[in-house]
């Protein structure tokens, strides 16, 4: 697939846009005024490879909450700004390397300009991000409703001020609930400007259908070589936003990033608890970053052979399994044992 080459910006030391790797990131849902809360979650969040981390700025105390944050924490951060341009200013004045504004509720003019004069001078990247939640009422009026269209045009409007004011460090959103609208918006920015590009299906949902139209809708965007940025939105704890982001580009050979799991889906020839089991794997891989394929399979059909393939993997069978490291049996061992000793495996490589 061919990446579109968009414009480059630089945030808080990382490279969007251009030739750089697609960067994964997410945002904390802690109270970001309990700064050692929002620190921890941050703290988390990297551990499973989060790039770049967004927290809200309801108030102006968050705002001024954001310099203890930031001296405690390594990767770059993002003030999510509604309403008040003041607390934007407040988040550069403590150290935020990044912003993101809604053109649908910032204001007049002015205020954006305000904003926009402070970033100027601090060099920080704006995120125009446009949501069909939240379009600017005109915008609605003149589509009635949130159409791609009406998307763009909130985007280029705000575009144009920014342009004006000789203002280049911006980043695009373009999102909706809907998986088909929010892939027409990007493919219509996407041919009109070159500015790079953040990607997301917006209130996509809880674990498990959240994921479904996250991989759905980005994986057609991300193929067709849209997307310079990536967040997955669940309603879900925010580390499973950052590893389902990873599997989605795992699985279309933009990145990599620690294990891949593979284990079947299960069924009557099945001897041993392979559901537990591959939860139980799955959970202590999180935060593992070594790339290292991982076999769990829990008959003799595929499992053999699946395993075989695999850097590291199980074959089960009624009650105990086998354990391969490179294509070789290493051991067999009882149930109760089989985590263990797959985890060593893993360890030794």
């Amino acid at each position: 697939m061919n990446r579109k080459v968009t414009r480059q910006i630089t945030l808080g030391g990382v490279k969007i846009g251009g030739n750089a790797p697609i960067v994964v990131q997410s945002m904390t849902n802690t109270d970001t005024r309990d700064y050692e809360a929002t620190i921890e979650q941050i703290n988390g969040l990297e551990e499973v490879g989060c790039e770049v981390v967004r927290v809200a700025v309801p108030d102006m105390d968050a705002a001024i909450a954001i310099g203890r944050i930031r001296e405690k924490i390594s990767i770059p951060l993002i003030a999510d700004i509604h309403f008040d341009y003041r607390l934007a200013i407040e988040a550069m004045h403590q150290g935020i390397d990044g912003l993101r504004i809604n053109p649908g509720n910032i204001g007049e003019r002015w205020k954006v300009e305000e904003l926009v004069r402070a970033a100027m001078q601090r060099d920080i990247p704006i995120r125009i991000g446009v949501n069909a939640g939240s379009l600017e009422k005109g915008i609605l009026q003149k589509y009635g409703h949130p159409t791609p269209e009406a998307l763009v045009e909130s985007a280029e409007r705000h575009i144009n001020i920014l342009e004006a004011m000789g203002f280049k460090a911006i980043k695009v959103s373009l999102k909706a609930s809907d998986v088909m609208t929010t892939i027409q918006a990007y493919r219509l920015f996407s041919e009109r400007f070159d500015y790079p590009i953040h990607i997301g299906i917006s209130e996509a949902g809880p674990l498990v259908s959240g994921t479904v139209k996250s991989a759905v809708g980005l994986g057609i965007l991300l193929s067709e070589g849209i997307g310079d940025t990536i967040r997955v939105s669940l309603t879900a704890e925010p580390r499973q936003e950052v590893i389902v982001a990873y599997e989605i580009l795992k699985a279309i050979g933009l990145k990599e990033r620690g294990p891949h799991l593979v284990s079947c889906p299960t069924c009557g020839r099945c001897e041993i608890d392979i559901i537990g089991l591959a939860g139980a794997v799955e959970e202590m891989l999180f935060s593992m970053k070594k790339d290292v394929k991982v076999a769990v399979m829990g008959c003799v059909v595929n499992g053999p052979g699946e395993a075989r393939e695999a850097d590291v993997g199980i074959a089960g069978g009624k009650g105990v399994g086998i354990i391969f490291r490179k294509g070789k049996v290493v051991k067999k061992v009882s149930e109760d044992k089989i985590l263990d000793a797959l985890m060593e495996e893993i360890e030794r490589l």
